[in-house]
């Protein structure tokens, strides 16, 4: 049984950067990455005039926080929904915006420790890794089907495995003799391809081929591409967005969309920049967070945790010049 007490990274820090946008009657918080509902529990207890919208794509993770909010009422409400798709469930809701955005991004708690969900390489489970358990190819799928370079690409990008290459050409040998099906016979693979010294540093042989093989199934970088501009246009005057992200190339889209959002697009040599033309945002953490070590040896999932947030602080003005 997963823990439904289990604390999320980070969780009193993430609070108090959403909390003055959430102080205000009817202020709406949408957790775009909902999962247990941790997050959404401690801003419904602690920010009492706030509502929140819970999204996932997981429907099995909508069950779980359904029941653990349920006590709060209307002020919680759960979509299923891919959290790229924020314009559209807004809509749906009749919100023209929203007072707060949070991504909690990567695998859940809930979705490493239910072994037939096939994200954790410690345990024999068939090889799914669907957020969506209901839609899409599943990571033996991928093994099967994509050709060497396409592997390559996979592994070495998301996993930045670096004998991509050599796991790749392996795994092609090894499925023209039989198809992958379960997680146990793919880590005995990589324990036989990657060399020795590489396994003994740098934590588990399978750690990087799991995480790249999750990443491509369910789409994680192209979602969280769209997803954030998304967000940043969700807000209103005062409404911030937080983002906990847990792989380099994330924490390098979510920098990326930050820097934009709070950056004027006039030449840098004027001297003053017009109203009209200032940064509607601005970047409110210095550089990306980090849990302490406290945190750290108390949940080791917190070590590679980046915490951005961002704020806006004028309004977005429309092609006729009306703010909104």
């Amino acid at each position: 049984m997963v823990d439904a007490r289990h604390v999320p990274v980070l969780l009193d820090r993430v609070v108090a950067l959403l909390a003055p946008a959430l102080d205000e009657e009817g202020a709406v918080l949408v957790d775009a990455t909902l999962g247990l509902g941790g997050h959404s529990e401690a801003v419904l207890a602690r920010c009492e005039l706030a509502r929140v919208v819970g999204i996932d794509r997981d429907p099995e993770a909508l069950r779980r926080a359904g029941e653990r909010l349920a006590g709060f009422g209307d002020r919680f409400t759960a979509v299923h929904a891919v959290y790229d798709e924020i314009p559209a469930v807004l809509d749906e809701l009749g919100l023209a915006s929203v007072r707060g955005v949070l991504f909690d991004l990567g695998v859940s708690s809930m979705q490493l420790d239910v072994p037939e969900r096939g994200f954790a390489y410690a345990v024999d489970a068939p090889l799914d890794m669907r957020m969506d358990g209901s839609t899409g190819p599943t990571a033996a799928d991928v093994l099967n089907d994509y050709s060497v370079g396409d592997l390559t690409r996979v592994l070495s990008t998301y996993g930045e495995e670096r004998f991509a290459r050599r796991i790749a050409q392996a795994i092609v040998r090894e499925r023209e003799r039989e198809p992958f099906s379960t997680s146990a016979r793919l880590v005995a693979l990589l324990y036989d391809t990657i060399p020795a010294p590489a396994r003994r540093t740098g934590g588990h042989p399978a750690k990087r081929t799991f995480q790249a093989l999750r990443m491509e199934v369910n789409d994680e970088l192209a979602v969280l591409r769209r997803a954030l501009p998304a967000a940043i246009d969700a807000i209103s005057v005062g409404g911030r967005v937080v983002v906990e992200s847990y792989h380099s190339l994330e924490d390098r889209l979510v920098k990326q969309a930050f820097a934009e959002a709070s950056s004027s697009d006039v030449p840098p040599d004027l001297p003053v920049v017009p109203e009209d033309r200032q940064p509607t945002c601005r970047v409110i953490t210095r550089g990306a967070e980090r849990a302490d070590d406290a945190e750290i040896a108390a949940n080791p999932r917190a070590a590679s945790v980046r915490l951005r947030a961002l704020e806006r602080v004028r309004p977005v003005r429309t092609t006729t010049g009306a703010a909104r």
